[in-house]
């Protein structure tokens, strides 16, 4: 697999045409750079939508007043234009009906978030919700000064926070590819994960923030959207959650740790800020796989600051899913890089699940409890 297809491969490890065993290379669609809501000149608004085998598509919700008879084209590329004529300024709720079945705009902003969860189990693993204290997930928005816009992200407060006057260490967890913010705190289980391990005795109160990482990239080797990332969360999230909430801002009460993208851009910013964090977690990733090592190793100075970044972490855990998992070759090769300079890192393939979520959820299981100790 070429590095440019792998690194295709972890952006969209939750997008709907991949999965952990799926074949990467594949044939480019329109719905590939497909807007679905375009505002035209004249006030009206098409929806778009790419259904190649459906039959009848049309749109609804409150955008479509009652009555309307939206235009409806359908186009030799498979890309359905539903307008809507003289939409006024505001905020409406749509969605697509495709052979007569609901369906949400895929492409949308928030698509992630519209998916159904199927909790399977009885109610007993360690990621159920259980009959124990719960702390706070909560959604906050700040100005982002490197993208300068408003962003959203999740932050976990333990329960008895509201209560107590303790300050608490911060651990930045970092979603996927493909994902939001709101990945951790739904499919990832990380809420109900903490509750049950402060309740167990097994982890330190903590504050736990899961960004944003999406961020849109113009260069083909993504390295824009690293260094933007970096810069959001070094220069306004971290400001952010120290200037509003109760917690510890030296670097032995600050971790950091993400999967997949979320890795890579784990590495970025700890590697070029080695003196911030002490608790480093790289789960089934490693650098950009469409960079070359040894340049990163140079852009990193590896070699120049291996003995500072020893010093510095008190753990620097990078964990894969076993041979299935997509990011296995690029995380294989970011070690031999770490072995070459000398970079003290522990290395373990605890959960032979792949580049899916449970693996992950059981990676954030086993790692919290070391964190702050």
């Amino acid at each position: 697999m070429k590095y440019s297809n792998l690194f295709l491969a972890i952006l969209v490890a939750f997008g709907s045409f991949t999965t952990a065993h799926a074949q990467f290379q594949r044939t480019p669609t329109p719905n590939d750079t497909l807007q679905s809501v375009r505002k035209q000149a004249d006030g009206s608004v098409v929806f778009s939508i790419y259904a190649p085998k459906a039959r009848t598509v049309s749109v609804a919700g409150d955008v479509a007043p009652w009555g309307a008879q939206p235009e409806v084209k359908e186009n030799p590329n498979g890309v359905w234009d539903i307008t809507v004529k003289d939409v006024q300024p505001g905020t409406y709720r749509y969605h697509f009906v495709v052979d007569g079945l609901n369906v949400y705009d895929p492409k949308g902003p928030l698509a992630s978030e519209t998916s159904a969860i199927a909790e399977i189990g009885d109610g007993t693993e360690f990621d159920a919700m259980k009959d124990v204290p719960h702390g706070a997930m909560a959604q906050r928005y700040y100005h982002s000064k490197a993208l300068n816009t408003t962003r959203r992200l999740h932050v976990w407060t333990p329960a008895g926070y509201e209560n107590s006057k303790e300050k608490l260490p911060v651990f930045y967890l970092i979603h996927g590819g493909g994902d939001s913010d709101n990945g951790w705190p739904t499919v990832g289980r990380a809420g109900f994960i903490l509750d049950n391990l402060l309740a167990e005795g097994k982890i330190k109160p903590m504050i736990v923030v899961m960004p944003n990482a999406n961020i849109p990239a113009q260069k083909r080797d993504m390295s824009d959207l690293m260094d933007n990332f970096t810069n959001d969360l070094m220069g306004s999230i971290i400001p952010f959650i120290e200037s509003n909430y109760r917690c510890l801002t030296d670097k032995d009460h600050r971790a950091i740790g993400g999967l997949s993208m979320g890795g890579i851009q784990t590495l970025e910013v700890c590697l070029q800020n080695i003196d911030k964090f002490s608790y480093v977690m790289v789960l089934s990733s490693g650098f950009n796989p469409n960079i070359d090592y040894e340049q990163q190793a140079e852009h990193f100075h590896l070699k120049e600051n291996a003995a500072k970044i020893n010093k510095s972490f008190k753990m620097f855990v990078h964990t894969q899913g076993g041979p299935t998992d997509i990011t296995y070759r690029s995380g294989t090769n970011t070690n031999k890089i770490f072995d070459k300079y000398g970079i003290n890192y522990e290395y373990s393939e605890p959960y032979q699940t792949g580049h899916t979520w449970s693996t992950w959820r059981n990676n954030l299981k086993d790692i919290a409890p070391r964190l702050f100790k």
